[in-house]
């Protein structure tokens, strides 16, 4: 196996054995081959710098490459932003480890060697980001390669396998032009995704968001601390921000706009849907640290004489994130809060139980002015799951789910 470091400032000869110049940089090019090291940058120091294709590789080992053409029959380089470069876009470089969901740093490059038709093809397979690739790259140009391979086998070996490594690149257009998807880290749990981030300068941040889609960004802001959360949103143009908002649970959306300046929340507000924007502004009236403030007006409630087997139907028809439901409400048939009933409950009930039968005891609810401490007590004395917020004329107006109150809790 062969490392990065060990082509990187080796010299290249070609087929008559004349010397071509010192290897700068190794290329690839994702729109054809993801892995494949599809050109050699020769440095000639005055001159202009030549390129190598992938196809004029004939023998490569640490230190040395030998060509199988004339100096005469390479080409010029010219910069091309399709370009993969080993060393200036990963060598040193914060790369995202979609296994392992953490963010590292790139020590060394292994590069695995393919005969293809009498030629060398050079493939990259893992990146390394441990105490061996580290030694080499310390070590490179001050000890011999021997040496440097006997130590390095002496270290613990940490890499990455190259389908693994989620590049960052802050540049949309390069983005494209070097195929790179976020894919595998909107698979990641959300909370993954936000540790991540976490460890990311604000341009990478910034660069993670406006590239995954609106549900992974929506879900990963939520997860965020609030003060990177403001900066990312703040960061984006309204129209992007607005559609990751309306991702969120109404109350996590007017959480956000609370924390943003004065014109910026107005401006996403502006770019949101009617109905949407509607809840918001409703929200943002109550203090945050109020009932009104915490609730989320996207909560589910029939009436209380329905039957089990209509409620379970009628769940069925709508639009509805079942990881967050935990709780149906009644209301009476004066449109007023009567009950609360476990999800758990509900699925065991008989087909033709009346919903008024399966609700908890105490009957529990605050009106939206009460306060954060009262509404922790109620939580922790009942263990509660959901806890509904009432107007003054008793009609539900929205719910407190208890993963707002462990945020909460855990933010103090």
């Amino acid at each position: 196996m062969l490392h990065a470091t060990d082509l990187l400032g080796g010299e290249a000869y070609d087929r008559e054995g004349h010397f071509v110049g010192h290897v700068t940089e190794l290329f690839i090019e994702p729109a054809d081959q993801p892995n494949r090291v599809a050109r050699v940058l020769l440095g000639r120091g005055k001159y202009l710098p030549l390129v190598a294709r992938y196809d004029t590789l004939a023998f490569v080992a640490p230190g040395v490459i030998r060509l199988n053409v004339l100096e005469k029959q390479l080409e010029h380089y010219e910069p091309n932003e399709g370009w993969l470069s080993l060393r200036k876009d990963l060598l040193d470089q914060q790369i995202i480890d979609t296994s392992g969901r953490k963010v590292v740093r790139v020590n060394d490059i292994d590069l695995s060697e393919q005969r293809t038709n009498g030629n060398v093809e050079l493939r990259v397979t893992h990146v390394d980001v441990g105490l061996t690739g580290a030694a080499r790259r310390l070590l490179h140009g001050i000890a011999s390669p021997n040496l440097v391979r006997s130590l390095a086998t002496k270290l613990p070996t940490r890499v990455i396998p190259w389908e693994f490594v989620n590049l960052i690149e802050p540049d949309p257009l390069r983005r494209v032009k070097l195929r790179i998807t976020h894919q595998k880290l909107e698979r990641m749990h959300p909370a993954d995704l936000a540790d991540i981030m976490e460890e990311l300068s604000p341009v990478q941040r910034q660069s993670i968001i406006s590239s995954v889609d609106e549900e992974t960004a929506a879900e990963a802001l939520a997860e965020l601390d609030k003060r990177l959360t403001t900066q990312i949103v703040e960061g984006l143009n309204p129209e992007k921000a607005a559609d990751i908002l309306e991702e969120m649970d109404p109350d996590q959306a007017a959480d956000v706009l609370a924390d943003l300046t004065p014109e910026s929340s107005r401006e996403v507000l502006r770019e949101m849907p009617g109905e949407e924007a509607r809840e918001v502004r409703e929200l943002l009236k109550f203090d945050e640290n109020s009932a009104g403030g915490m609730m989320n007006t996207d909560f589910i409630f029939v009436g209380e004489k329905a039957t089990r087997d209509e409620v379970v139907d009628w769940i069925h028809e709508k639009d509805v994130d079942l990881e967050q439901l935990d709780t149906v409400f009644l209301i009476n048939e004066n449109a007023k809060f009567s009950g609360a009933v476990a999800v758990g409950r509900l699925l065991f009930a008989p087909s033709n139980e009346p919903m008024e039968a399966l609700k908890s005891e105490p009957l529990l609810s605050v009106p939206p002015d009460a306060e954060e401490k009262e509404i922790f007590e109620i939580f922790d004395k009942y263990n509660l799951h959901s806890l509904a917020v009432v107007d003054q004329d008793g009609r539900p107006m929205g719910a407190i789910e208890v993963d707002d109150i462990v945020t909460r809790l855990r933010n103090r």
